[in-house]
């Protein structure tokens, strides 16, 4: 699995920890770039702002994308990325707390690929994301490798 990324979006250092925590013990050992809010997930894909240095950089294999987040919300990420033909297709996971029916049906309805809800259990959490990595990492086939 090496060189696929993984594009973690989330502004709770808590699950930002608990997620990284997840990922190795599942022996998930690929790069973990992190995002801390909606306009720093943007500039990461698109090699804007601070990451700017990225130009030429490959997509990530898979963004995890929290939906309450800083400056720009989850499903305001997602549309911009739909609305884009470099991120049309890069997959996108909800990860989120959220048990709002309309998050679920806003994130479908924007291109999500895939709608998790956070188990507040660490052994739950830990399975949910060793399923999430065998999927999406693994077992999916994703769209061509796109460099900027």
């Amino acid at each position: 699995m090496k060189g696929k990324i993984i594009l973690l979006v989330e502004d709770n250092p808590d699950d930002e920890a608990l997620m990284v925590r997840a990922l190795q013990k599942n022996n998930i050992l690929n790069e973990i770039a992190v995002a801390r809010d909606g306009v720093e997930a943007l500039e990461y894909l698109f090699a804007e702002g601070a990451h700017a240095d990225r130009k030429g950089g490959l997509m990530p294999q898979v963004v995890l994308l929290d939906l309450k987040l800083p400056k720009l919300d989850g499903l305001r990420v997602l549309r911009r990325l739909r609305a884009d033909p470099r991120t049309k297709l890069l997959p996108v996971v909800l990860l989120t707390s959220s048990n709002e029916e309309e998050d679920l049906v806003n994130g479908y309805g924007l291109g999500a690929n895939s709608y998790v809800r956070k188990p507040v259990d660490f052994d739950q959490f830990r399975e949910a994301i060793r399923e999430l990595s065998l999927y999406w990492l693994v077992l999916n086939e994703p769209p061509p490798a796109r460099r900027r």
